[in-house]
């Protein structure tokens, strides 16, 4: 009987590799962020900057943030209502506290809490608070909202120190 070899080897290193991938992906992994899916808000938001995960901040925070589309930062990012709706729909549902499930990133902030930085979070600033002035200030960084500056596959979700 002539067993075809190849045919499973290929089997058991795709699934391998499937295994991989999921355990690096992980819900309970504090590192990795499911990224925005929704094309509506990547168009939007991630027209001027990352498209920040939905889960990195409550649900407060993403109704409050678009909510005032017209202060953006020091900037106008209004948009249409309909889109606002939609946009906003989806960060709610995604957010770090949707369905009662609370994320890791979210420790340290008090319940109803509607922070407008991720950098501020409690939890953000004790990961990063080994990172100096200078270095944020430094031209390729240019700022702690560039995430993808220091985390290479942050717009793939992944938030690992690199």
């Amino acid at each position: 009987m002539n067993i075809p070899f190849r045919p499973l080897i290929m089997a058991v290193l795709a699934v391998s590799a499937a295994g991989l991938v999921f355990t690096r992906a992980q819900a309970g992994d504090d590192e990795y962020f499911a990224p925005v899916t929704d094309p509506a808000t990547l168009s939007e938001c991630g027209s001027c900057h990352l498209a920040f995960p939905p889960s990195m901040l409550p649900a407060a925070s993403w109704k409050r943030m678009m909510a005032e589309l017209q202060d953006h930062f020091g900037d106008d990012a209004s948009l249409d209502a309909d889109t606002t709706t939609a946009i906003t729909r989806y960060l709610v549902a995604n957010a770090g506290d949707a369905g009662g499930y609370r994320r890791d990133i979210l420790r340290g902030l008090p319940r109803g809490a509607a922070p407008q930085r991720i950098t501020e979070l409690p939890k953000w600033v004790h990961e990063h608070d080994e990172v100096s002035e200078a270095e944020w200030r430094a031209k390729d960084v240019g700022s702690k909202a560039n995430c993808p500056a220091c985390h290479v596959d942050a717009d793939k979700g992944y938030f690992e120190d690199d």
